[in-house]
């Protein structure tokens, strides 16, 4: 079963309201989040486009670009048209948080320890997820980008699908950077900002492939994505608006990955 095409509005208010019943009475603190994220879906005008294949059943890795700390809302959007559970590799410091840690925990979310030989554990739990039937969903770059376009990847995402045969699916996403900026002082309440997403074609990683090749080649349908995604955007500033947010679609390229990182490390 797949779900492809332009459109994934839930068809009806009741059938999305079950949904939240059962994702509640399944995996409770996972329904929990959906109740309390859901509200927010009509704050954002949602925009998807180009032709895209997402299967309902079985494993799906997705690798998106980060241009706010909102973009997960873009992948948890992905999973809601094919009814699915997201699960995220993200950062281990978001487990600081006890309240965060509530819902990471509860939810099933892979924490990664960037930068330490440790997160190769991370990739141990995602393997499992996926050989488990999982959608999971990376940030290949590791963080949000400064500049809003797409950083170097780091190569655990290959690695990744290398281990697991599953293809990588590029994601790209634009407008969430208006709705929460990195720089907090860009930050204000913004109702009815359009959000654009775009699904490319999987990418598939062999096991005796370079890895750094691959990431590359992720990243490379990573960057057409975000180009395509900037395309479908019809919003454009505003007068008093000095256009922070807005790239074309022509500066949306790959940035290959740094070589001769440790091997064990979130390289």
């Amino acid at each position: 079963m797949v779900l492809s095409g332009l459109d994934c509005e839930p068809r009806t208010r009741g059938a999305t309201a079950w949904r939240l019943v059962l994702c509640a009475a399944l995996e409770p603190v996972y329904g929990l989040a959906r109740v309390v994220a859901y509200p927010i879906r009509p704050v954002i005008r949602i925009r998807m486009g180009g032709h895209f294949v997402i299967p309902r059943e079985g494993p799906v890795l997705l690798a998106s670009n980060h241009v706010s700390v909102l973009d997960p809302l873009a992948m948890l959007w992905l999973g809601e048209c094919t009814h699915r559970k997201v699960r995220f590799l993200a950062m281990a410091e978001l487990w600081d948080s006890p309240v965060l840690r509530f819902f990471l925990v509860g939810t099933k979310q892979i924490p990664v320890a960037r930068e330490t030989s440790a997160a190769g554990e991370a990739l141990v739990s995602a393997a499992s997820a996926l050989r488990d039937g999982e959608f999971l969903a990376m940030y290949p770059e590791g963080g949000v980008s400064e500049d809003l376009e797409a950083m170097p990847g780091k190569t655990g995402i290959a690695r990744l699908a290398a281990m697991t045969g599953v293809p990588v699916t590029p994601v790209g996403v634009w407008g969430m950077q208006r709705l929460w900026p990195r720089k907090p002082r860009r930050r204000r309440l913004r109702v009815g900002v359009g959000v654009s997403i775009a699904v490319g074609e999987p990418v598939p990683v062999g096991p005796d492939d370079d890895i750094f090749d691959a990431t590359d080649r992720i990243m490379t349908g990573v960057a057409d994505t975000v180009a395509r995604a900037r395309r479908l955007y019809p919003w454009t500033p505003k007068r008093g608006d000095d256009g922070w947010w807005v790239r074309g679609p022509e500066t949306a390229v790959m940035r290959p990955a740094r070589r001769g990182r440790a091997m064990d490390r979130w390289s």
